[in-house]
């Protein structure tokens, strides 16, 4: 199992990434097949992290679900929520991703769990696609659509573990079948923490709350998301 990047490491490169340094309107897109996989929760989380760099950031909303707009609206009840939000159906995401391209540095695009021609758009606006990808075999199954989609699509792809506990059985048995599909995932992994649930459900990010393994998670993994964009 690789080291995590945290602690210093990734401190330091936080330094070096802050406001003023970006070409404005890098898109990331959140995507996978398979539902329940922390799409929306790594999409707010990644963009409150950017946020509190500095970085003006917009979300937008692609799931009919609306579950990255409900979490906006109860962020927005508590003050002002420091993001921009929008929708789009699928075929929307390239105009809105080209007029928020000039406004912001970051746009996160936070999708629905299938995959099929709905979803292309979105990815091929994308400069980087974010795969959540929980501890199972399952999970591992549903990412093939996926990164078959991003392939042809020639998007950059980064993979990551979601609420996993290093070390275990299971973590390593999702790293061997990633392997197995020619994919290497992120070094960070995100555990499975009732933080991250918890801030969700009142429209805030783990950032935000007293420091705590997570803080470390966060902070690595946003410092890997940057590195991936040369930023």
């Amino acid at each position: 199992m690789r080291p995590q990047l945290c602690g210093v490491a990734a401190w330091a490169m936080l330094q070096c990434s802050k406001k003023g340094s970006v070409v404005a309107g890098k898109i990331i897109t959140v995507a996978q097949q398979k539902g329940g996989a922390g799409k929306t929760t790594l999409a707010a989380n990644l963009a409150v992290s950017l946020s509190r760099m500095g970085h003006k950031v917009a979300l937008l909303d692609t799931d009919p679900q609306g579950s990255l707009g409900r979490w906006f609206l109860a962020r927005r009840e508590g003050g002002d929520p420091g993001l921009s939000f929008s929708t789009a159906s699928a075929w929307g995401v390239s105009y809105e991703c080209d007029k928020l391209r000039g406004e912001v540095d970051f746009v996160i695009v936070d999708t629905p769990p299938k995959i099929d021609s709905d979803l292309k758009p979105a990815i091929r606006e994308s400069d980087l696609v974010i795969v959540p990808v929980s501890a199972s075999q399952v999970d591992v199954w549903a990412t093939e659509g996926v990164l078959d989609l991003a392939t042809r699509e020639k998007a950059e792809v980064m993979v990551v573990l979601n609420r996993a506990k290093a070390g275990t059985k299971v973590a390593d048995a999702v790293d061997a079948a990633l392997t197995d599909l020619g994919v290497t995932r992120a070094d960070t992994m995100i555990g499975h923490r009732v933080a991250y649930p918890e801030t969700l459900g009142i429209g805030k990010g783990v950032l935000e709350r007293p420091k705590g393994a997570w803080t470390a998670e966060m902070d690595a993994l946003t410092a890997e998301v940057l590195s991936r964009l040369g930023v």
